[in-house]
């Protein structure tokens, strides 16, 4: 359970909302299609009551899906009543998405349909009940009532400490700075924004151009430092690279006024501090989701005022064309209207809290991040999953609200494919002025950032682009260590125009793409050097011990 929940992690996707409004619309777009085709719900009620009679009679073949996890207990096979309540709901279901299909709406409704039948559809899955879940069942059975007490204790602590969405992880399992965030470092800048920690060597000999690492604003910053079996900062100090990362500020409604520039300010401080502490005239830079966002617009912002800080460009799991196609039905709630509404109400908090998105979230993959741990949790009354990428998503971070605005504005004035569109402190951002060795990752099974819109980020920043597609999800397609056996990725350079055609000329490589990674920097990371003795130096004193103190705060 909690490797199929890693694949899916907090993004920006959420930021726009889920109004009681927009779901009403959606099922009257839903209830006003089906009134206007009268002959395809008669021939689908048909097709379904047809189907109904031979699970009666045991004489219907129809079964789950052999991956679908919901039907994996073997009573839905072996026990008729069980098997007859699966293959009723399989044909309900298949009936009901058949339908919705058929009716002719215009594409922005029809995703709008799909997304609202496919959250009813999910909702009414017999697993979801304990009457007719036989887990559960055999559970409370066995444990002669115990499971059914421990599910009601799990649904009122959620209920009150939760905001109503079951739990995802043990949290009591983990601790940042002991057996997560834990490798050595210093805290060698601060500024109000951010704390720029850099990590202590490991080798006698760094490579020094220094790597500086910026996360994403929304959770906190040591998914690169999880536990030490899949820390990319261990890896890269493994191979001599020095990584300088960044753990932004959660900030309250105090910072309500901070914006996307000022983020990219506090940015160029720590990596000024970051090339004065090495003596390297630039730094590689890495962002990933939103960090590539700001990265992006911290690169275009120097490129247009030709400074010369950043030598090479990584970017992970990054879209920046915001009105590239997706195949999330859920794009079809963001309107003018949706985009408002959201930024009006962070506007009057002074914060789009983090709690808010993960709900939002939630819904995008019920499945997946609602009901999948409401069976767990409440039903078999178990505790919820001691997996470190969980916790780490579950530790939530707040926007400030002209962020959050700034971040809505680029859905609309894409400003990455439209140059002169956004300005920072009177800079226009072009793209076009960004002239550097660029290396992006996406994941073949990421629906947060699908992987070719994020090829198409990769060919913003030229054709000598070098692609990395990687085997799995959005956070799991980074976290993807030397010695996963199933680890496997496509490399190539984006001469390609399409996503599709780039496959075809690309070559497919065994094992992780953080050895490639790590040899890419170092031809990019100037020569050895002795190790520093010390963090820091006489004019960015040591601040304290990693993973810092913003990472704390609530």
């Amino acid at each position: 359970m909690a490797d199929e929940a890693a694949e899916n992690t907090l993004a920006l996707n959420p930021l726009v909302g889920l109004r009681t409004q927009d779901i009403a619309a959606a099922a009257g777009s839903v209830m006003k299609a089906l009134a206007s085709h009268p002959q395809a719900l008669a021939e689908q009620w048909l097709a379904f009551a047809s189907e109904f009679g031979k699970i009666v009679t045991g004489q219907s073949e129809i079964a789950a899906d052999p991956k679908d996890r919901r039907f994996a207990d073997p009573a839905w096979k072996t026990s008729g009543l069980h098997k007859a309540v699966m293959q009723s709901y399989v044909a309900w279901s298949k009936s009901v998405t058949e339908l919705v299909a058929k009716t002719e709406l215009p594409e922005k409704d029809a995703a709008r349909a799909r997304l609202i039948t496919s959250i009813f559809v999910d909702t009414m899955a017999p697993s979801n009940n304990p009457a007719l879940n036989p887990t559960a069942v055999k559970a409370l059975v066995d444990s002669g009532g115990k499971s059914a007490l421990n599910g009601l204790k799990n649904f009122l602590d959620d209920m009150t400490r939760n905001g109503g969405l079951p739990s995802s992880v043990d949290a009591s399992k983990f601790k940042v700075g002991e057996n997560l965030a834990n490798s050595p470092g210093t805290v060698v800048f601060r500024n109000d924004v951010l704390e720029l920690v850099h990590y202590t060597a490991t080798t006698d000999k760094v490579y020094r151009r220094p790597l500086l690492v910026v996360p994403p604003q929304i959770n906190k910053y040591y998914s690169v430092d999880l536990s030490p079996d899949k820390s990319m900062i261990k890896f890269l100090l493994s191979h001599g690279i020095q990584p300088y990362c960044v753990s932004w500020r959660n900030p309250t409604p105090e910072q309500r006024d901070w914006g996307l520039d000022t983020y990219i300010a506090a940015l160029d401080e720590a990596c000024d501090a970051a090339r004065d502490i090495t003596g390297s005239d630039t730094v590689n830079i890495m962002g990933s989701c939103s960090g590539g966002i700001t990265l992006s617009t911290y690169v275009a912002w120097l490129a247009a005022q030709k400074k010369q800080k950043i030598n090479a460009v990584i970017l992970a799991v990054c879209v920046l064309n915001t009105q590239a196609e997706t195949d999330s039905d859920f794009a079809a709630l963001v309107t003018p209207e949706t985009i408002m509404a959201a930024k009006q109400m962070s506007k009057a908090r002074g914060i789009l809290d983090g709690h808010e998105m993960a709900k939002m979230f939630a819904w995008m993959r019920p499945n997946d991040l609602i009901w999948n741990y409401w069976v767990n949790n409440y039903l078999l009354g178990n505790a919820p999953p001691a997996f470190d990428v969980l916790y780490w998503n579950a530790d939530t971070t707040r926007l400030p609200a002209r962020l959050h605005g700034d971040f809505l504005d680029l859905i609309f004035t894409n400003p990455f494919m439209n140059p002169g569109k956004m300005s920072i402190h009177g800079v226009p951002i072009d793209m076009g002025k960004a002239k550097h060795e660029t290396y992006v990752i996406g994941g073949t099974t990421d629906h947060i950032t699908p992987w070719k819109a994020v090829y198409q980020t990769a060919r913003l920043y030229g054709e000598d682009t070098t692609f990395i597609l990687s085997n799995s999800g959005h956070l799991q397609s980074l976290l993807n260590p030397p010695g996963n056996p199933k680890a496997w990725y496509v490399k190539g350079k984006t001469k390609e125009k399409d996503a599709d055609a780039w496959t075809a000329t690309a070559a497919k490589h065994e094992g992780s793409w953080w050895l490639d990674w790590a040899t890419y920097l170092k031809e990019r990371s100037d020569a050895e050097i002795d190790a520093p003795a010390r963090p820091g130096n006489a004019k960015y004193k040591p601040l304290g011990a990693a993973p810092g103190t913003y990472v704390f705060e609530l």
